[in-house]
């Protein structure tokens, strides 16, 4: 008898324990940034909050520096479910739908305040495109302001002119294109690689980039133009969202929420750190020219126009809502 009391309680045991391993969902994260880098840690500790707030069953295993999936194909493999949720850089899909490129039309919000502002206006159209992709948004953070890296000063426009621009969307291109310089696709991990065969001779991104792809080894000069704030967006395949319990659904949204205010937080930060950061390793840090910046904001002009006609009503209604 006690035996078969003993074999009882062993069966209720393993039961109980199977039905704790089936109850946690694990999603896997790809995310295209090292560990190191502000975008990644936000997203880590967004995975912390997340399995805190569901005790555990519902764990998020973030695969930084495109381990898992690389860059530009993290959102189609969030949309197809190979994975539920990744990071990416929104204008990344600016050629499929025009509002992906909002936050990265330059001198048009070229600050914190600005670009935040840009945000709400632009956020209810963002989720509106991404639902129609069977996506949802979770929240945006953005990068520091851009500016151009150069091996040496760049003093006009006039002066990019042949020379090979890294670009990784399609509004750089045109950046590229209307500065008269040569569109060059070029990844973030390439970029030493690329610039020390001559693949590429100048480039605009944040002093976060400059820092972690150590410019100083490649590069000697960073024009800081705060062209504008490009945003990463961390997005979850629908299906996979409407599968969760109410619980986890509500930890999932709340922590999304908190690591939207941190990262913005972080960027802040960030953007301060790695100025300097930049200075104390041997760049040297310019503001632009009157005759760089009077260039760059004709070319910002003629973008902007641009990309309200290709986004239509909706485009013109961002916009609007943004210039109140």
């Amino acid at each position: 008898m006690v035996q078969f009391v003993r074999l009882c309680a062993g069966l209720l045991f393993a039961c109980s324990v199977a039905t704790v391993a089936s109850a946690q969902t694990k999603w896997d994260m790809p995310t295209p940034y090292p560990d190191g880098n502000f975008h990644t840690k936000n997203v880590i500790q967004f995975a912390a909050d997340v399995d805190k707030a569901t005790n555990g069953s519902l764990k998020i295993a973030v695969h930084s520096a495109g381990s898992l999936i690389k860059h530009p194909e993290i959102k189609r493999s969030v949309r197809q479910g190979t994975t539920p949720i990744g990071e990416m850089l929104e204008s990344l899909s600016s050629n499929e739908a025009a509002v992906y490129g909002l936050d990265s039309v330059p001198f048009l919000a070229t600050g914190y305040d600005a670009s935040r502002k840009l945000y709400q206006a632009q956020k209810p159209y963002l989720e509106k495109q991404l639902a129609s992709e069977g996506l949802m948004l979770l929240f945006s953070v953005p990068w520091p302001p851009q500016g151009i890296y150069a091996k040496r000063e760049i003093k006009s426009v006039d002066e990019l002119k042949g020379l090979k621009f890294r670009t990784y969307n399609a509004m750089i291109g045109r950046i590229a294109a209307l500065a008269g310089s040569v569109p060059t696709q070029i990844e973030v991990p390439d970029l030493p690689t690329a610039f020390a065969t001559g693949r590429v001779d100048v480039m605009i991104t944040s002093a976060s980039t400059g820092v972690d792809t150590k410019s100083q080894d490649y590069l000697t000069h960073y024009i800081d133009t705060q062209a504008w704030l490009p945003r990463n967006i961390v997005i979850v395949n629908k299906d996979a969202f409407e599968k969760l319990s109410a619980a986890e659904k509500k930890a999932l949204i709340d922590a999304a929420k908190v690591a939207e205010d941190r990262g913005w937080k972080l960027s802040i930060e960030e953007m301060t750190i790695k100025t300097q950061a930049l200075k104390d390793a041997g760049i040297k840090v310019l503001p632009p020219t009157p005759e760089l910046k009077a260039g760059l904001a004709k070319i910002g002009g003629t973008i902007a126009s641009e990309w309200e006609k290709s986004a239509g009503a909706d485009g013109a209604a961002m916009l609007a809502e943004y210039r109140k």
